[in-house]
């Protein structure tokens, strides 16, 4: 068995803590905080050997279903898949979210491009959206009231961290998120993600991504209110806030030469405005949570 026949040899050392939106902070109850950093653990893994640089396709592929098969039980134990597979028998719950986030990644070893908004969201249902739906599952939320709001904060998030990334991710990965159509729309080109400096057409076409994650946003705004777990419910409050505020800072800022991502004490207070928003807003979810009940029935 060579060096790269393990997902863990592939492991870039990045955590948790070094993510863009709080993964598990402290408003988790402690009963549920394990669980997610095991999932996230081995997303993590799968992630790292999805954008690692020395290996082929193929490779990649092999290493992600070697984890999707230690994960089932299918295959041998895997040491990146054991901690969230105990997590996930000791609560009762099905691997099927971390499957379509290892699906998301067979993506990524396949196509650098994606054609249209519509594809990037397909992507999107898998390398985004099982995260919110399996951190609600764990907590006992009603799917059929939380998934779709939580599915769009999700999408809105992945390319959020896409728009940030894009340069980064063109020149060490050869992979552009940005869809090609939206490109043609504004005169851009691929190659003007090498650039030091965004020019206008891609600044446009970053613009126009980042108002359709504004949308996303604004579509699951409500999911906060919808949710009976109040710790869950504040830490949704907080990352939605600072995906607001992040996606308007890629409206006014170019993320090829421009830092996006603001420090620490301006993410706190962000984060601590969602987090007061819904807290005077809890005394009157009942009435969004009928709502919500009325248009799953209509």
């Amino acid at each position: 068995m060579t060096s790269l026949e393990t997902a863990t040899a592939t492991r870039s050392g990045k955590g948790h803590r070094d993510e863009n939106f709080p993964v598990a902070s402290h408003l988790i109850h402690p009963r549920h905080r394990g669980a997610i950093l095991a999932f996230y653990n081995f997303v993590r893994a799968g992630d790292d050997v999805a954008d690692h640089a020395d290996l082929s396709s193929a490779g990649k592929i092999a290493l992600l279903d070697r984890l999707a098969d230690s994960l089932t039980g299918a295959g041998p134990s895997d040491p990146e898949a054991e901690p969230l597979k105990r997590e996930l028998a000791a609560r009762g719950l099905p691997p099927r979210h971390a499957l379509e986030l290892l699906d998301a990644f067979r993506m990524d070893a396949r196509k650098n491009r994606y054609a249209d908004w519509d594809e990037l969201i397909h992507y999107c249902r898998y390398s985004a959206m099982p995260v919110g739906r399996f951190v609600l599952d764990l907590h006992g939320e009603d799917p059929s009231r939380v998934w779709p709001a939580s599915d769009a904060i999700c999408a809105a998030l992945q390319v959020i961290n896409h728009l940030q990334d894009c340069g980064k991710d063109f020149a060490g990965l050869d992979r552009v998120y940005l869809p090609q159509d939206a490109l043609d729309r504004h005169g851009a080109t691929v190659a003007m993600l090498g650039e030091p400096k965004a020019p206008p057409q891609l600044r446009a076409v970053i613009r126009e991504l980042a108002n359709r994650c504004l949308e996303l946003l604004d579509k699951g705004a409500v999911l906060p209110d919808l949710i009976d777990d109040l710790r869950l419910s504040l830490e949704i409050a907080a990352i939605h806030r600072l995906a607001v505020v992040l996606a308007r800072g890629l409206i006014e800022r170019d993320p090829l030469s421009e830092k996006v991502h603001h420090g620490k004490a301006a993410f706190a207070l962000t984060a601590l405005g969602g987090v007061a928003a819904t807290l005077a807003r809890r005394p009157f979810r009942g009435r969004t949570v009928r709502a919500a009940a009325q248009g799953i029935r209509s």
